[in-house]
């Protein structure tokens, strides 16, 4: 699997629809300082999921739309559509092409889709988990970042092992059926209280149903000896 293109358009210094080809092998992208060299490598990172401004050089999410300068009016939106070569079936299920896109609106109203279908974030994570490019990849190798590795912690360095050696979808896949066992547990409590609940306002109730069909049985029954006595009454007479 490898990329094959990028397409940016209202993204950072990139007002225009600008479309990136990569070939198979070293691409190396070169200019001068403040090009949008590093722009590139930032909307790679945000079609992908990147929910941290930091990472991605801004104060805020509406930064990474183009701001305008005087001959250009500011953007509305943000998109970037990432292509991918999956003919070696990387990714199963997905064909041998995977576009993956997101736009991003002032208005805070966000999108992504997945070869044109409307996804949501967390199904573009679990579609690149284990390939490199999810959200603990190490095909983003930003400055610094190999010393951040060597620093951190324990937890944080499994996490990218786990990735590299593909079973960090199988983690996530563990921790998502454990919260919803968990959540499950939760509700079938909760109905386990109402129903002691009902059970105690029902018990009594049922005690006076008793009593009151006791009670129209033995009127009913009274009634019945009333008009049979009176009958024999006026028969005797």
């Amino acid at each position: 699997m490898h990329l094959k293109y990028i397409e940016i358009q209202g993204f950072k210094s990139f007002p225009d629809k600008v479309r990136l080809g990569f070939e198979t092998g070293i691409t190396g992208i070169v200019g001068p300082n403040g090009s949008g060299k590093s722009n590139i490598s930032d909307a790679v990172r945000w079609v992908l999921g990147e929910q941290s401004t930091k990472s991605l050089r801004g104060g805020k999410m509406e930064d990474v739309i183009f701001g305008g300068t005087q001959l250009r009016k500011p953007m509305g939106f943000a998109q970037v559509s990432l292509c991918l070569d999956n003919a070696d079936e990387k990714i199963k299920d997905l064909g041998n092409e995977i576009i993956v896109t997101r736009r991003y609106y002032r208005s805070g109203d966000s999108e992504y889709l997945l070869n044109g279908s409307t996804v949501r974030l967390r199904d573009v994570r679990e579609t690149f988990m284990d390939t490199g490019l999810g959200r603990d990849g190490y095909s983003i190798i930003g400055q610094g970042r190999i010393a951040e590795v060597v620093n951190s912690k324990s937890e944080e360095r499994r996490e990218i092992f786990e990735e590299a050696s593909g079973i960090a979808k199988f983690r996530f896949r563990k921790t998502e059926a454990e919260r919803k066992l968990t959540a499950a547990n939760e509700n079938l409590e909760r109905l386990r209280d109402i129903i002691d609940e009902l059970e105690a306002r029902i018990g009594p109730r049922e005690e006076q149903s008793k009593k009151a069909k006791q009670f129209l049985e033995l009127s009913e029954e009274r009634r019945s000896l009333e008009i049979t006595y009176y009958c024999d009454i006026i028969a005797g007479a």
